[in-house]
């Protein structure tokens, strides 16, 4: 933990919470989201804002811990210290490991394929860039 870089850890951090206030606009997503989900502006309203964002980084702080360790990898020093190689591992951890596991759950909880995939494309995005700045801010020794 020595070599860590914390400003990457904490930019890393609150990526979800920006890009979740950029992809879930009214705007972009927003919508189709609400209604794929049968949320209403009343009903969003009834959340407790505070836990729902004090949860929230603390879970993205732990996803930016594990791919700090997973983009910073023994043998991944040098050429590979790069914002692209890292988000080349967000890429991949979403298409193997995020998105299984949101379409499995969504299937079984009868999500509808509107909501599967906004919520995918989401965490695909958010991943990548936040295993893109972990990896360029990040240079450990070999």
């Amino acid at each position: 933990m020595e070599n860590v870089n914390w400003l990457s850890l904490i930019l890393a951090t609150l990526v979800p919470m920006v890009m979740g206030f950029v992809y879930y606009h009214k705007a972009l997503f927003g919508k189709a989201w609400m209604a794929s989900i049968g949320m209403t502006e009343e009903k969003a309203k009834e959340a407790n804002m505070a836990v729902v964002f004090g949860v929230s980084i603390v879970m993205s702080f732990l996803i930016a811990f594990f791919m700090l360790n997973f983009c910073n990898g023994a043998g991944q020093e040098g050429e590979f210290d790069t914002f692209k190689h890292g988000a080349a591992h967000g890429v991949i951890i979403s298409l193997f490991f995020v998105i299984p596991i949101f379409i499995t759950n969504g299937l079984f909880e009868q999500k509808s394929w509107t909501n599967m995939l906004i919520n995918a494309g989401y965490w695909l995005i958010t991943l990548a860039i936040m295993g893109g700045i972990l990896d360029h801010m990040n240079h450990f020794p070999a």
